[in-house]
């Protein structure tokens, strides 16, 4: 079942990823494709406002990039603990914004120096983010992304993970979790975590189906 799920997870992220190529390289020839960072910025905390972090599974491209692209160059080393902190997230988030608003400021009324100043932080961020996906998990940037950082914020406790009593307490949800999380450690009740980008991957993985995203939890065979 796992192995299945994951092959129609990778064709849905196989068609958002080519946007990141793309928009990288065709940005420095043509620099109002940065624009389309908008649709990601607005898309990743629009949609969390009612479904979670759900933007960040296989729609941001990004995030389909880092999975498809580096799991088999990845280390795979645990995501530092620092990534996770609120103040660290809250450091990386003003410095980004920060440096994005100061460019677009000077390029103002330049369509084509606001389109630059977008690539230009996609290209840098893209770079840092390959780097940490080499040496840490694929999905290491998606822990200090900006707008993964606002998702997970306002997400927090919606379209939570159900996990009942039939947990056998396996790992291998926490294994196969993208995000470093550990589902089975709420054994018995709801994991509400902000950066639960709702892949259901750990559902698929689930050997006694006791994880799921409805209140109906299904009984293993």
């Amino acid at each position: 079942m796992f192995k299945e799920f994951k092959k129609q997870r990778r064709k849905l992220q196989a068609y958002t990823s080519v946007a990141l190529p793309l928009v990288l390289a065709g940005g420095w020839f043509y620099p109002p494709l940065g624009f389309t960072l908008l649709i990601c910025m607005f898309g990743a905390v629009g949609i969390a406002l009612y479904k979670g972090r759900v933007w960040c599974d296989w729609m941001c491209p990004r995030g389909s990039f880092y999975d498809l692209f580096l799991e088999k160059l990845s280390r795979k080393l645990p995501i530092p603990a620092l990534f996770r902190k609120n103040w660290f997230r809250t450091v990386v988030l003003s410095l980004l914004m920060a440096a994005l608003g100061a460019q677009i400021y000077y390029a103002w009324g330049d369509s084509f120096g606001i389109g630059r100043a977008f690539v230009m932080v996609l290209t840098i961020t893209t770079t840092v983010g390959i780097v940490l996906g080499a040496v840490f998990k694929p999905r290491a940037w998606c822990q200090i992304c900006p707008m993964g950082t606002l998702g997970s914020w306002i997400s927090r406790g919606k379209q939570p993970l159900y996990v009942s009593e039939q947990c056998r307490d396996c790992s291998l949800c926490a294994k196969v979790c993208p995000m470093q999380l550990s589902p089975g450690e709420m054994k018995g009740g709801l994991m509400t975590d902000g950066d639960c980008i709702k892949c259901s991957s750990c559902v698929a993985a689930c050997p006694v189906k006791a994880l799921n995203f409805r209140k109906e939890i299904k009984k293993a065979a």
